[in-house]
């Protein structure tokens, strides 16, 4: 999401390679760069302003650690006030409320509400243990009634029946009756959208927050929607008491502006932060881990806790210790590890959360993209079981028949064999103490900590 913004902030930082310290005079030309990099990733000009100003406060004449370079200061710098801008009343969603908590979700057509309404059940009923029942009042748009069904249908969440023959404030009533009566924790409500903001809708969405009170009302934003973001955060704002934002599409090719802006804008912090289409892609925003992805540091800790929450334990101990003991690495291990990756949203996920110089790296490896992952499962799929065990059986002939069952090349099957033994023989290293030389020597490598 922050890929241009944070190579214009890599080759700022790289500018002052050499400088003894930060002045008025190198620190000057370095703040109009950061500047000029914040508005072209759609920042609102004024919290560009007060941003840089924040930042030209605490850099200008500072003593430079022995330790760290004046682009290492400048990066620690902004980090930290990347954190106060969007970090500032972030906290848990609040359900302190005599149940049903209700929640309201409001925004534009197309930003996600839907979906998120579905993620945010989901979040509630597996990580909190809430039980949930979702309504959608968007009766000007049949679709979204039957979407939110199926989504709950697919996730086994409870959806409030609503007909686009009804008025949504007696759809929303109802579906509050239903909720007092089965005992549920929250009611999520999602609302109508439109393609631009009017005052129709924003009477709709009025009238439905004054009748149900709800303890959160979260505006929806694209990440992608740029300076629209912003506006309609404005609009919204002025129309409704919001008491958080979801930021969502923060996977896609966006330039990563509202996430900076919206908070400021609508005063309120960002709470979730919708990071691909799966039901579970949706994360509690931290904002020093969105401060490390903008400067090209990656989010580990989210990458780890998202290995943790969906990586089958027993099979990653399996595997650690077969490679311990020198076992060969084959095949069907390959096979495992592949599906792994696909299952927490393939490699553009993965590498979205590693730091800019380890994405790259990744990037250029033979799993480093999605169509590479996919037709490696089909070739892998293809063989049999022996194959995979012991795949220096595979001859020419066995090799144009994966290649005709998997829908490749045989020039494709020989590439990935060669990628494989390469693999084999990392892993067979690693088991012979390889590992533990390799992982002292990056010790060396290491940048320092934040501190």
């Amino acid at each position: 999401m922050f890929d241009k913004l944070s190579a214009r902030l890599a080759s700022v930082v790289e500018g002052l390679r050499g400088r003894g310290r930060l002045t008025d005079e190198n620190i000057s030309d370095t703040l109009r760069q950061v500047r000029m990099a914040l508005l072209e990733a759609d920042v609102a000009l004024p919290v560009v302003k007060t941003f840089i100003d924040g930042v030209k406060t605490q850099v200008v004449g500072q003593e430079i650690h022995k330790s760290l370079t004046p682009g290492q200061a400048l990066i620690k710098v902004i980090h930290d006030e990347l954190v106060r801008v969007m970090g500032e009343g972030v906290r848990p969603l609040n359900l302190r409320a005599q149940p049903p908590a209700i929640v309201l979700l409001a925004g534009l057509q197309g930003a996600g509400k839907t979906t998120t309404a579905a993620k945010i059940a989901l979040w509630l009923k597996t990580r909190e243990k809430k039980r949930v029942l979702l309504v959608s009042t968007d009766v000007r748009r049949p679709a979204a009634l039957l979407q939110l069904e199926r989504l709950g249908q697919q996730l086994d969440i409870d959806v409030a029946p609503a007909s686009p023959a009804d008025k949504p404030l007696n759809i929303a009533l109802n579906a509050l009756a239903e909720a007092r009566r089965g005992v549920y924790d929250v009611l999520l409500v999602d609302t109508a959208g439109r393609l631009h903001v009017d005052e129709e809708m924003m009477a709709e969405v009025r009238e439905l927050a004054v009748a149900l009170n709800p303890i959160e009302t979260l505006f929806v934003v694209d990440s992608m929607a740029g300076q629209d973001a912003v506006n309609a955060a404005r609009s919204f704002g002025a129309a409704l008491n919001l008491t958080g934002v979801v930021l969502t599409k923060a996977d896609g090719d966006a330039r990563g502006g509202a996430a900076l802006s919206v908070r400021q804008v609508t005063g309120q912090p960002i709470l979730f932060v919708g990071t691909g289409e799966k039901p579970d892609a949706l994360e509690a925003f931290q904002p020093d881990r969105m401060a490390s992805r903008i400067l090209g540091m990656g989010d580990v800790l989210s990458l780890v806790e998202q290995v943790t929450r969906q990586v089958d334990r027993a099979d990653a101990e399996k595997l650690a210790r077969k490679v311990a003991s020198g076992k060969d690495f084959n095949l069907e291990d390959l096979l495992g590890q592949l599906r792994q990756i696909e299952q927490m949203g393939g490699m553009a996920a993965l590498m979205d959360k590693l730091p800019a110089q380890l994405a790259a790296k990744a990037g250029q490896m033979p799993q480093g993209n999605e169509k590479e992952v996919r037709r490696q499962i089909a070739i892998i799929c293809s063989m049999t079981p022996r194959e995979r065990r012991f795949p220096k059986h595979i001859d020419g002939s066995r090799k144009r028949r994966i290649a005709s069952g998997s829908g490749t090349q045989v020039a494709e099957i020989n590439r990935l064999l060669k990628n494989f033994l390469q693999m084999q023989k990392m892993m067979k290293s690693m088991g012979k103490g390889g590992l533990g030389r390799m992982m002292r020597s990056m010790a060396g490598r290491m940048p320092m900590g934040r501190g």
